[in-house]
Parts: C-alpha cells; sequence; structure tokens
C-alpha cells in the first residue's frame, strides 16, 4: 500500500519546494544537502512507482503525482505538528514563561510576525519582550530574570546553550550620491572610514560587528560615531549623507528598493555572523522553548531577504 511507501519527510521536503521553487532552497529549508534532497525524492519516486517532479521545466513543476501529494502534505504535516504540540504540552505542562530580549535591535522586523505565529501555537504561554540599550540581557539571562535573548554575541557561560538560528551578512549602508559609492569595488576596506561618521546604536562598540570584525582588528576609527535608539532614525541620517552605518543586509534590502541607500559589503569576503536564541542550559529541553526555535527559524526564512542557514559556515 502507497501508505506504507510514503514518510513525512517526503511530505515536508514537497512543501519545501513548492515553497522555495528550487532544489538548494528546498535544500537549505529542510536541513539537508542537495545531493541529499535528490536522493530522497528519488527514493520516494521508486517506492510510488511515478514520478513527482518534472526535471526539464524551471522553476520546479509537479507532475499530477506530486500536486497530489502535496495536497495530503497540507493535511497531514500541520495535524502531525500540532499533534506533536498537544503531545509535548502534556508531558512536560501547557503553561510557561517566555520573557524575552534583543540583543540584535534590528531584528524586531521579523521577531513580531514570529511572536505572532508563536502565540497561536502556545495560547498558555505568557509570552512578554523587555528592550533596551541599558541593561546586559545574557546576564539577566543567568539570573533567571529572562527566559530567552536573542543575540549575535555569545559570551562563554556554562549555564547557557545558545541555539543557531541562521546566518546575515553585516553590511554598509550609505547615501546613494554618498562618495563611497564612487569606489569601484563592491567592498570597503577600514581605511575608507577614517574620515566618516558612522551612526550606530547606543551600546557598546565591542558588541557592534563592524567594530569587533572590521575597524577594531585593522586599528582604525572613525572620525565621529553618532548614537541613535531608532533604526528608522539611522536610515535618515544616512539617506540624507550624514553619516554611515552597519546592518544586516535584511534591514538594508527595504530601503535599497526605495532607492534611499545603497550597500557595501565591509571587506572582501564580507563580515557574516551567526544569530542565536540563548537561553538556560537546564531549560533548554523545555517543549515550549523548543517550539520557539523552530518557529523563529521558519518565520526568518519566509521574510528575510539575503540570509543563509547555519551549516553553511561558521560565523566570524
Amino acid at each position: 500500500m502507497l501508505t506504507n511507501k510514503i514518510e513525512m519527510r517526503h511530505l515536508r521536503t514537497l512543501r519545501a519546494l513548492r515553497e522555495t521553487g528550487t532544489l538548494q532552497d528546498a535544500a537549505e529549508r529542510v536541513c539537508l544537502t542537495q545531493s541529499a534532497l535528490s536522493h530522497q525524492i528519488k527514493n520516494l519516486e521508486d517506492r510510488i512507482g511515478c514520478s513527482v517532479l518534472s526535471r526539464r521545466s524551471r522553476p520546479i513543476q509537479f507532475t499530477n503525482a506530486g500536486n497530489r501529494l502535496l495536497e495530503l502534505a497540507d493535511e497531514v504535516v500541520p495535524l502531525v505538528r500540532n499533534a506533536m504540540i498537544d503531545v509535548a504540552r502534556l508531558a512536560t505542562g501547557a503553561t510557561g514563561r517566555l520573557n524575552l530580549a534583543v540583543e540584535c535591535h534590528s531584528c524586531f522586523d521579523w521577531l513580531l510576525p514570529a511572536l505572532s505565529a508563536y502565540r497561536e501555537e502556545w495560547t498558555d504561554v505568557d509570552l512578554d519582550v523587555s528592550s533596551g540599550f541599558h541593561f546586559q540581557p545574557l546576564p539577566a539571562l543567568t539570573r533567571g530574570d529572562l527566559d530567552l535573548v536573542i543575540t549575535s554575541d555569545p559570551v562563554d557561560n556554562l549555564e547557557l546553550v545558545y541555539e543557531p538560528l541562521f546566518r546575515y551578512e553585516a553590511r554598509l549602508g550609505i547615501a546613494t550620491s554618498h562618495p563611497l559609492t564612487k569606489i569601484k569595488r563592491k567592498y570597503i576596506e577600514p581605511e575608507d572610514l577614517v574620515d566618516e561618521t558612522l551612526v550606530t546604536y547606543p551600546i557598546e562598540h565591542e558588541r557592534l560587528d563592524i567594530f569587533k570584525f572590521f575597524l577594531d582588528p585593522a586599528g582604525v576609527e572613525p572620525v565621529t560615531t553618532r548614537h541613535c535608539e531608532l533604526t528608522t532614525m539611522i536610515i535618515h541620517v544616512v539617506a540624507n549623507g550624514r553619516g554611515v552605518a552597519c546592518f544586516p543586509n535584511w534591514v538594508l534590502e527595504e530601503y535599497m528598493e526605495k532607492n534611499y541607500l545603497t550597500t557595501k559589503s565591509l571587506g572582501k569576503n564580507g563580515i557574516w555572523s551567526t544569530l542565536y536564541a540563548a537561553v538556560r542550559k537546564d531549560r533548554a529541553h523545555l517543549s515550549y522553548l523548543q517550539s520557539f526555535f523552530e518557529v523563529a527559524r521558519s518565520t526568518c526564512f519566509q521574510t528575510l531577504s539575503g540570509i543563509r542557514p547555519v551549516s553553511e559556515g561558521v560565523s566570524n
């Protein structure tokens, strides 16, 4: 019987292929190599005795059999996921507290839809978000004042574990008329910023990618550093040619599309970092925290441009 030949991994892969449109992107979505994903599709086709994809079409097109299995996947995958959440609630309790803070202050664009999706699944979890530039979230997490911290700057702490979410490139945003746009290369060197005003959030230099991975190793300081607390205000200053700023690539994408600014990589190979969800080690096993990791990753890859799976490399 066909029901004995189709596995959940096949259904999840078919959904990933439909959502991404390419074998490479689908492989990243389900955390496989492209070769392993191709073998999995071939395995499914061998089991059912027919093709599920049209190999000659670009983008991917599904056969009639593939479309029918997609209908099945759309019914079954959510049912299984919801059932596993219910089982987890029965095993560990349906209630809990998730008080989180964000060290990456440009993360709210994707965090809000992730939290909305999470609330739908975990209605009995008391969810709260702490923010601000004037306290240290990771020490607060260690003390138990917080339950989860979104950070790109992990510190050695035996009481904490860091769940990687995705990798991003830190890029320099500059006005479209800025003299740095005249540089023919697609990247800048640290020395290019000696005479520039760098606009940042009001946090320590050592916690900022542009200082930690780019300027400090070269012994370079911009002529002026200016602080703003709001992302939109920093973008406004940059777009008006009164400074430059470093942001994750997905933040700058929206403003590039509106022609407010342009971007360049920091160094020839760019600066790539990893964003993590930090939790206390003794609580990392809790189902509602594990579910947050899964929902956060899913939302990120649905909504953000230019990010990569952690499997593609290590952070700087």
